[in-house]
């Protein structure tokens, strides 16, 4: 039987770059392929030529044996591939149906006038095939992420997808959207659907693949099946030498108090509380973690800290100085380096070239401008750098944002704060979408700035990471801190509970005395 997907000898090039080089991948009918590798490694590429938005240099897509070619996705929809973006495609003011159909509705009065309830019906009868618990009527702006990624699977089911490329499906995703996700792949293969997930993930890829390839700087190093490799062959298979699976701390003394937040309260942009009166301290040389399931008041304690947003109540003092009516400037000139939750939304400019980005908070200050004039030489200069030491690809700072994959906008964004010599950094999802190798010498970064003194908020969706890189671990629910635990001692489960709602009673590695932390500074708790 012919593999459902053959990929043959597929050659990409580009102006100065080789994204594909001779790549062979097969992929049989209701399996799950994982397609595995670097940021730039090639995965999106060569997914978009199966997709029909790139043509190959060389090589042929071939589809259940027939020869395929293709002008635009529009023929790869037709032959019968659907492709789900990293970045979904929704109208958010627009229902989920009208989503899902926008562009193929049914219409009656001779294509005069669209049928709205066939339309609707189609939709509901649709989901309830393949197990999608989704409101039809529910508008896309009001839906979780989850969701909204239900529905781009739904629009590509909806043209009669036999094979679904998603890229990088978890990276926004919550842990239990994340096992929704899961099932929903499961779903989709027992009715004989074939999936192709682009991921730098290995757990991912172990868990759900039937079998993974592996590309490294455009080339294939190979295809195995998913129940013979483990994480450190896969790591070695995509990086080309050992990796680091776990980031090595060692114990050092705290200094000066940094930062200081008191009885903070924030409110989101509905007007509802998301941060009720939180307080802690950090010091110098110390990772300060806070965990925790996204949408709990993560994103706006990160925003009131680092000047974007304004609390309601409560204090932050930064170096000794009050910062709650501090412009983001402000923070910046005093030495805060902040990474965003959202790269493309907060950490860059799409349509700026990365020596243009390079400068954004400091494109008024010596050595990037004087007397009122930039400096070009000095503004390329640092952009090369950072692109450069951080790994940056393609390894040019003359291409725009909006060019590179995600993962390497993440690593420019990282590498641009990191070099800004901060006091403090404020790091929200600092690898996020980055690749095992680039998140290994990312954590190493982290601590070699703990080490030189620098104090550092972490705030992560991955377990792993901040536990194994903070000396303190707070857990936020619902806008507040259920405990401030030792990383080195609590346990997964414990954390789990914490990022229910639960409390530790009586537990050693619970510092209830932190959990009050800044409050409680005067009267000789040290925090």
């Amino acid at each position: 039987m012919n593999p459902a997907v053959h990929l043959d000898g597929i050659t990409k090039r580009f102006p100065g770059v080789v994204a594909n080089d001779d790549v062979d991948l097969a992929v049989e009918r209701g399996s799950v392929h994982a397609l595995l590798g670097e940021n730039g490694a090639g995965k999106t590429t060569l997914m978009n030529v199966l997709y029909g938005l790139y043509q190959p240099t060389e090589g042929t897509v071939v589809l259940d044996g027939e020869p395929q070619s293709f002008d635009s996705p529009r023929d790869a929809i037709d032959a019968g591939v659907g492709m789900i973006h990293q970045h979904f495609m929704l109208v958010d003011p627009m229902t989920v149906w009208e989503n899902v159909v926008l562009g193929n509705e049914p219409t009656t009065w001779g294509g005069l006038r669209v049928d709205r309830e066939a339309a609707r019906e189609a939709v509901i009868d649709l989901s309830a095939r393949y197990g999608f618990d989704v409101d039809p009527d529910a508008r896309i702006e009001d839906v979780s992420v989850g969701v909204q990624q239900r529905v781009e699977i739904l629009k590509a089911l909806y043209r009669g997808a036999d094979v679904l490329i998603l890229d990088e499906p978890t990276a926004v995703l919550t842990p239990q959207e994340v096992r929704e996700l899961y099932g929903v792949i499961e779903e989709l293969t027992d009715q004989g659907k074939t999936i192709i997930f682009i991921s730098h993930k290995l757990s991912e890829a172990l868990s759900t693949a039937d079998e993974i390839t592996v590309l490294r700087d455009g080339v294939k190093v190979g295809t195995v099946d998913a129940a013979d490799v483990t994480r450190e062959e896969l790591a070695q298979m995509m990086v080309g030498r050992e990796v680091l699976m776990e980031p090595a701390t060692t114990p050092q003394e705290a200094g000066e108090k940094v930062l200081e937040v008191t009885d903070l309260r924030a409110e989101d942009d509905r007007g509802v509380e998301a941060v009720s009166g939180i307080s802690f301290g950090l010091r110098a040389g110390e990772v300060f973690g806070v965990a925790g399931v996204d949408g709990n008041g993560q994103s706006q304690l990160v925003e009131a800290i680092t000047g974007m947003r304004d609390p309601t109540a409560g204090s932050i003092t930064y170096l000794g100085e009050p910062m709650a009516e501090a412009t983001r400037r402000e923070h910046i000139d005093r030495g805060m380096a902040f990474i965003p939750e959202d790269r493309q939304e907060r950490g860059l400019v799409m349509s700026y070239d990365l020596t243009e980005n390079g400068i954004l908070g400091s494109q008024h200050d010596p050595p990037f401008a004087e007397g009122g004039r930039l400096d070009w030489r000095a503004s390329r200069d640092h952009a090369e750098s950072v692109v450069e030491r951080y790994d940056v690809r393609p390894p040019t700072v003359d291409v725009q944002a909006g060019s590179l994959s995600g993962g390497n906008q993440q690593k420019f964004i990282v590498g641009r704060e990191f070099e800004r010599d901060p006091d403090l950094v404020v790091a929200m999802h600092p690898t996020r979408g980055v690749d095992i190798g680039s998140t290994e010498f990312l954590h190493d970064r982290l601590l070699e700035l703990r080490a030189e003194g620098k104090a550092v908020l972490l705030v992560s969706s991955k377990l792993d990471e901040v536990q194994g890189l903070s000396d303190r671990l707070a857990v936020l629910h619902e806008g507040e801190f259920t405990g401030i635990v030792d990383p080195a001692t609590v346990t997964e489960e414990e954390i789990g509970l914490l990022m229910a709602g639960e409390t530790l009673d009586d537990d050693d590695s619970v510092e209830e005395a932190a959990i009050h932390g800044a409050a409680g500074a005067d009267e000789g708790v040290d925090t």
